[in-house]
């Protein structure tokens, strides 16, 4: 389970400009890096999490600066996400262990 204040997201087309966004989210605030990953045509997200400020000034920051490089196609905030969440947002090694210890 990961605990957690807040959730962002953000989403690109490629991961050029997705990689600008973190590198500008994580010298904006402190903010952990949860996982990136293709949604396919070209599409990559990645999830942070951590306070609600820094999120929501990191979040600000990476597509400010992901903007200058290509598309950013969405970009949120999720203030107090609930757990059930944690099952998309999970490396896929923890979600493998989590349900081969829930069998």
């Amino acid at each position: 389970m990961i605990n957690r204040q807040a959730l962002g997201m953000i989403e690109t087309k490629g991961l050029v400009p997705l990689m600008e966004a973190v590198d500008a989210m994580a010298k904006a605030a402190d903010v952990s890096l949860l996982k990136w990953e293709a949604a396919g045509s070209g599409l990559v997200t990645a999830f942070i999490s951590g306070s609600v400020a820094a999120v929501k000034a990191a979040i600000d920051a990476g597509a400010e600066s992901s903007a200058k490089l290509g598309q950013v196609v969405a970009a949120q905030v999720i203030p107090h996400p609930h757990e059930a969440l944690n099952a998309f947002t999970q490396p896929k090694q923890a979600k493998q262990a989590n349900q081969a210890n829930a069998e």
